[in-house]
Parts: C-alpha cells; structure tokens; sequence
C-alpha cells in the first residue's frame, strides 16, 4: 500500500482532496439560503479551488491547441468551465475530482508496466570480482571481454561468456522463463541475468554491457516503450475523432434542446482516454511479458503485427536444429569399447578444421575422455585423416551413410561414429502449437532435400523448401507475402533464422526472428530475438500479442457503445453533469483496467 501511494503524483493527489473539500464546502453552502454572505465567500474559495485543480487540464488543452490537436483534455476543461458558466459549481468541481482520480489511475497502470523494466535495469550487481593479474572487485561498467569474472552461490551472472572453471545450477528464468535449473560446467555458454544456484564458477565475458544479452533486452524495452505502433496512432485519431464528434453533438443538443445542462452533459459522458491509455500500457504489457518468456521484441509495431500471423517461415540448420553436429551412434569393432574408440577417433581429430572431427573432440571431452594430441597428423583431401595416435596409425574416413565416419587401423575397422545435427528439443511442440493455431509453416533452407525432408518428416512438417540460395529464399519469402496479402491485408509473415545467409530473408519478412544463438547480423536485422533459442518462446509471443489485440479490440467497441448511449442519454435529458461524469470516468477505469490485466508482476 505504501508502495503504491508513494508512487502516486503528488499534485495530483493534492488536487483530489482540494476539489472534495472545496466540493463539500460548496455544497454545505448551498444549503444555508439565509446567510448570502457565506454563499459568496464559499463560491469564492470553491472558484479558487476549481482553477488550481484543473490548470494541468488547462496546460495540456492550450499545448494541444497550439499544435492543433483535439484532445480529451480539451473536452474536460471545456465541460468544466461550461459547468461553472451557468454557476453548476458543484458540477464542475465533481467533474474535475473524476477527471483527477482518472489521471492518478491511468499513471499508476502505466507505472506498474514501467516498473518491470525498472526491476529489470536493476538486477545486474553494480561491482563485479574480477580475476586480471589479481583478484579485484570492480565496477561492473568496467568489466571488458576477456575478463574472467567470479561468480559465488546466490550470486548474480553480470555478462555474457563461456565458463572455465567450477560446475553449477543456474536460474535463468529471468531471461527464458524456464523454472526449472539448468546445470552448467567448463565450456557451458551463460547469459547475464541468470543468477547462480549452488556452486562458484568462473565465466570468461564475452559480450558485456549493452551487448550482452541482458543489455540488449533493457535497451530493445526502453525502444519498445516510447515507441508508438500504428493501432496507437489509430488509437490518437479515433480519440481526437470522438471528441469532435462530441463537441458537435453537443452544439446539435443546444440548437435543438437550448438546454445547457444536456449540453454540458453530452460533452463530459463521451471518453476515449481508455483507448488513448489503454492501448500503450496493453502493448507495453505484452512486450514485458514476451521479455520475461525469453523473447524480447524490438518496438510495438512488431508485437502488433505478431498478432495477425499468417505464416511463419523456418530456416532449418541453427533454426529446426541446434547447428552442432553431436554424435548420434557409436558402432564399435569386436573387442573394442565406446570409449576406446571414441578416444581414438578424437585423438586422430584433434588438429582437423572439418566440422565433423571438431565434433568428435568436442564429444570426447564432454564425456571426460582424455584426448591426447597425436605424434603426427596429416590430413588427406577427399578422403579423411591419418594420424599416429600412441603408436597407432589411426585412419578416419567417410562412411557409407550420411554423417558417418569410419576408423580404422591398418586393414583392420575399428568402427564406425554416426554424427548429425540434433534437432531442437521444442521443435516438435512448436510446430504442434502453429497447427493448433492454424497458422501454416514451411521450411526453406540451402541444405539438400534428402536431409531437409528427412528432419521434416521427423518432426511434422510438410511444406519443404530445400537447396535454396539466399536469393532463391527471398524469392520465396516474397512469394509466401503476396499469397498472404491476397488473402489479408493484414496478416504477416513470420521468418524464424540463425545465419547470415538468413538476414536478406528476415529484413523482408513482415517480421523477422533471430534465435538467440544467431550471428551478430542476424541478430541486428531481426525484429525479435528469441534469447535462449527456445521456438516455443515465440509461440507464446505471438499468443501474447494476440490477447493484446482483442484486449484494444474490446476497449474501442467497449468505448464506442459506452459513448454513443451516454449521449444519448445526455442529450434527451435523462442524466445530467454529474451522472454524466461519473459513466466517463467509470468507463474510462474499466478500459484502463482490462489494459493493465496484461502488466504482471512477478517476484524477483
């Protein structure tokens, strides 16, 4: 509670029990017919009262009639001094209490949707304990890559980088949503804003600052949220629009009526504050909740426009799959174990640059299997690696099957290793999640149709583009849009990549998505950036922003029939100022309200 008041305005809060007091005041005057005198002294005060309360709605209106601009602002004040004109002191006094609460309502949902990003900027440790020539704690803007930064039990992850040292679990729901720990150990990629668990680590930064994972989140929120999308900017005409529409209802009600108390009326019931306010907080809402899930989206146009998907378009390697090539089968000779001939394989691949003998090392390692550098290597183009490994003469050739290598020594095979790309773990479910949604997807990549059609098979999908150039994916990307355009003006298509390759086909997409684990270009060019790789995280963006939609759906229809029968109303002479006030600001609240539904809080 104590939170929430000291976050109210001031001002605004001092001007509420100005107009109730001056309200009542005015009001018990009224009531005591006999003594004129008071009567006078009260309107005096009240008068006085009225005009520090709405100088803010005087200061807005005069801005906004300097730039042109009808505003609902203009609308109050303009009822206000009608009230006060035929002497409804009382009146106008109501209307501006209303029209204040509104105010101080409106700042503190959109304090709650800022708020987030204020918890966000300040969870990062202001110091760091840094190992350079010594062990130091340093300013955390300070902090370069390169620098290997020590990270103790409970503490929180200040950069992006590699760990070298320590085994651990980390917290990373803060960046990806995931509530369950995800174990790290040497070589582990971390990201900062995960917060350490059990044991100390020792991470080598690699990207620090605004660079790093975080920072990019923090400045993509800060875009997003003085950003303004196209239904805000439908949102500004459609309130300047019912404001006129208003003021002219209200010179048609005089003409016909001469009754002022109607005219006054049917300018203060028409609102459209809960469109002109709900529509910001409702998209930053969704920006903050698509953050916490682990994909931040870059400015409001781009949430909107992941509310009408129409298609989404999918890059396979990096994108379907991991891009690292894992060993899939071991298939060892008679007489020789996995691990024997994993070790061996490794160590005959130690000084190779193919990606498939980087991946033999890389394997062997993760299973603490002591690779030791060969006495001689020699690699032979077209046909594999020779390598004197303890003695040996170890041989890796190409198998007979895609991915597989055969080793071998002298004439004997000692076995063979099955290597492919592993495919996404929420590949499957996300695909399963467009399919319930209705939204089509296709795959369009470089890579051979044998391979390509064998992962879609393997996780559901039908549509397959394969052996594309750059060129020839736009090509398809401009395809996919105008098929889509025909149908809908509106809907959009979605391009999910990774590699550089991808960026012409991203820029050209309505919106374009990079995974986190994407190259630096593509990553720049990308609209929204899935920072833990995760595809099901954009299944729940697209689900956010769609809620969003039917949220500022629902305030403009909601508004709209709200106002036209409230000047009805008005202007036949069934409610007068006050009732009138009360329908604008009550409605006013609900649509700022149903707006603030998507702004959750979550504990830190």
């Amino acid at each position: 509670m104590i939170s929430t008041l000291s976050k109210m305005n001031r001002h605004s809060v001092y001007r509420v029990i100005v107009a109730v007091l001056a309200m009542i005041v005015v009001g018990l005057s009224r009531l005591k017919a006999d003594s004129s005198g008071l009567v006078w002294l009260c309107t005096v005060a009240g008068s006085l009262a009225l005009i520090y309360c709405c100088w803010p709605l005087a200061q807005q209106s005069w801005q906004d009639m300097r730039r042109r601009k009808m505003s609902m602002e203009m609308s109050m004040l303009l009822a206000v001094v009608a009230a006060a004109a035929v002497e409804e002191l009382v009146t106008a006094l109501v209307i501006t209490t209303f029209a204040l609460i509104a105010e101080i309502l409106e700042d503190l949902c959109l304090n709650r949707g800022h708020d987030a990003l204020e918890d966000l900027m300040s969870f990062l440790p202001t110091t760091v304990r840094v190992r350079r020539s010594q062990e130091q704690e340093l300013p955390l803007a300070e902090i370069e890559a390169g620098d290997v930064v020590i990270i103790g039990p409970g503490g929180k992850v200040p950069v992006d980088g590699v760990v070298v040292r320590g085994h651990s679990t980390l917290d990373t729901s803060r960046l990806t949503g995931e509530s369950l720990p995800v174990e790290v150990q040497p070589g582990t990629e971390v990201h900062a804003g995960s917060v350490n668990q059990s044991g100390g680590l020792e991470i080598q930064a690699t990207k620090v600052g605004e660079e790093s994972s975080y920072g990019r989140i923090l400045a993509v929120l800060k875009e997003a949220r003085d950003s303004q999308a196209p239904v805000q900017r439908l949102a500004d005409r459609y309130a300047a629009w019912l404001v006129t529409m208003a003021l002219g209802a209200a010179l048609l009600t005089f003409l016909i009526t001469r009754d002022m108390r109607a005219t006054i009326s049917v300018i203060i019931v028409a609102g459209a504050c809960g469109i002109a306010a709900g529509t910001p907080l409702a998209l930053l809402g969704a920006i903050g909740q698509a953050a916490r899930n682990g994909a931040f989206v870059k400015d409001g146009a781009h949430m909107e426009a992941l509310s009408h998907v129409g298609m989404v378009a999918l890059d396979k390697t990096g994108t379907l799959t991991t891009g690292a090539l894992e060993v899939q089968e071991i298939n060892p000779a008679p007489g020789i174990s996995e691990k024997e001939l994993l070790g061996l394989a490794a160590s005959a691949e130690y000084y190779s640059e193919h990606p498939l003998g980087k991946a033999v090392v890389l394997v062997a390692q993760q299973e603490n299997i002591s690779v030791a550098p060969p006495d001689s290597f020699r690699a032979i183009h077209g046909k594999g690696v020779e390598a004197q490994v303890g003695g040996r003469l170890i041989r890796i050739s190409k198998g007979a099957r895609r991915g597989e290598i055969q080793v071998s020594e002298g004439e004997s095979i000692l076995g063979t290793l099955v290597l492919a790309d592993t495919v996404r773990p929420s590949a499957s479910e996300f695909l399963e999640g467009l399919h319930r949604d209705y939204i089509p997807v296709a795959m369009i990549t470089g890579d051979q149709r044998e391979a390509a059609e064998e992962l879609a098979k393997e996780i559901g999908l039908d549509d397959v583009r394969a052996g594309l150039l750059p060129e020839d994916k736009l090509l398809e990307i401009d395809k996919f849009r105008d098929n889509l355009h025909s149908e809908s003006h509106s809907a959009t298509l979605v391009m999910v990549g990774d590699g550089v390759n991808d960026a012409p086909s991203l820029a050209r997409a309505d919106v374009g998505v990079a995974m986190g684990s994407a190259t630096d270009v593509a990553q720049d060019t990308a609209d929204v950036v899935l920072v833990s790789s995760d595809l099901n995280d954009l299944l729940a963006t697209i689900r956010v922003a769609r809620r969003a939609r039917n949220i500022i759906t629902a305030n403009f229809v909601g508004t709209i029939v709200v106002d036209a029968i409230g000047m009805l109303l008005a202007a036949t002479g069934l409610i007068g100022p006050v009732v009138a006030a009360l329908i604008h600001v009550s409605s006013e609240s609900i649509f700022i309200l149903n707006s603030a539904r998507l702004v959750v809080r979550r504990p830190l």
